[in-house]
Formats: structure tokens, C-alpha cells, sequence
């Protein structure tokens, strides 16, 4: 199974693709779509679009697990960064994808097992879980693989509970 996990983000969107398979996790490729802010928002959303379609195109993912937008005080970030993840709602659905959503204390706790882990822990445990030698840069790639992780714990975890109650 290959996950394509995303932090959406109007300047860096990050991207991470992990796959699972009978000797675990893996990471593929992670990185971030970067938009220049001297662009107008359009070009922005369409740069971010294209970068998504584009890694979906060459690496095929089967599902796509999106972080939620955590609402902070700031609302004009907060709505470029909600118009970001719209796109790339857009792109994965264009694509056909199944497409997950999880909140950033969901990722934590899957992730870190404490729903109140900073980005270093998640940072940590992302490195652990997929046996590199450091975690992955900048922050938003790291983010987006936490969220593929996430994903890949919660389908095996529901997995194991449908087993458990037959």
C-alpha cells in the first residue's frame, strides 16, 4: 500500500509517500511544493495543483491522507491555507483517489502515541519509524509523512479491531 500524505500550505505545501509492505514502513519520496510569494494567489493554487497531479501521476499512490486545517488567530492565513488545502482536495479527488482526513492531534496520537507531542517527537518518531538516518526537511515534508504514517496506523488498527470482533 502507498499513501500519499499532505500538509497543505499556501508557500510550502509538503508531500510524503510511505508505502507499507510485509517488512514494514518505507519511505519513497517526500518533499514540499513550493509557491513564490510575490505570485498572486491563482498562480499559487494552480502551482500547487499541478505539483500534486504531477506526484500522483508518476508514483500512483492508493489512497491520500490529508492533515485538517488547525485554525490559529491569524484568519487571513488561515483562510489561504484552507483555499491550499481545497486544491489539493481537488487534485487527489481529479485523480480518483480515496482521500482521508485526520486533525493534527489524530496524526500525533498515531504517530507519537500523545496526542500533545511537539514537532520534535513527531519529528523523532517519524525518523524511528522508518528507519532514517535523520528526519525529513523542511518541517512540512516531515509533517506530510507523519500524516501517511497516521493513515497506515489507523487502517491497520481498524483492521485489527473488524478481525477482533468477528
Amino acid at each position: 500500500m502507498l499513501i500519499l500524505g499532505i500538509d497543505p500550505g499556501t508557500a510550502l505545501t509538503g508531500y510524503g509517500l510511505v508505502r507499507e509492505d510485509e517488512t514494514g514502513l518505507a519511505l519513497l519520496e517526500c518533499g514540499v511544493i513550493t509557491t513564490p510569494p510575490d505570485q498572486p494567489l491563482p498562480r499559487r493554487l494552480q502551482a500547487i495543483y499541478r505539483g500534486l497531479a504531477d506526484l500522483i501521476a508518476r508514483h500512483q499512490p492508493d489512497a491520500a491522507a490529508v492533515e485538517e486545517l488547525f485554525f490559529s488567530r491569524n484568519v487571513r492565513t488561515a483562510l489561504a491555507v484552507g483555499q491550499a488545502r481545497g486544491v489539493a482536495l481537488l487534485a487527489l479527488a481529479d485523480a480518483g483517489l480515496p482521500v482521508y482526513e485526520y486533525k493534527p492531534l489524530q496524526v500525533k496520537q498515531a504517530v507519537a502515541g500523545y496526542g500533545g507531542a511537539d514537532k520534535p517527537q513527531i519529528q523523532e518518531m517519524v525518523r524511528l519509524l522508518l528507519h532514517l538516518e535523520r528526519a525529513p526537511q523542511p518541517d512540512d515534508a516531515a509533517d506530510a509523512v507523519a500524516v501517511a504514517v497516521c493513515h497506515i496506523h489507523t487502517t491497520r488498527l481498524t483492521a485489527l479491531i473488524a478481525d477482533a470482533a468477528r
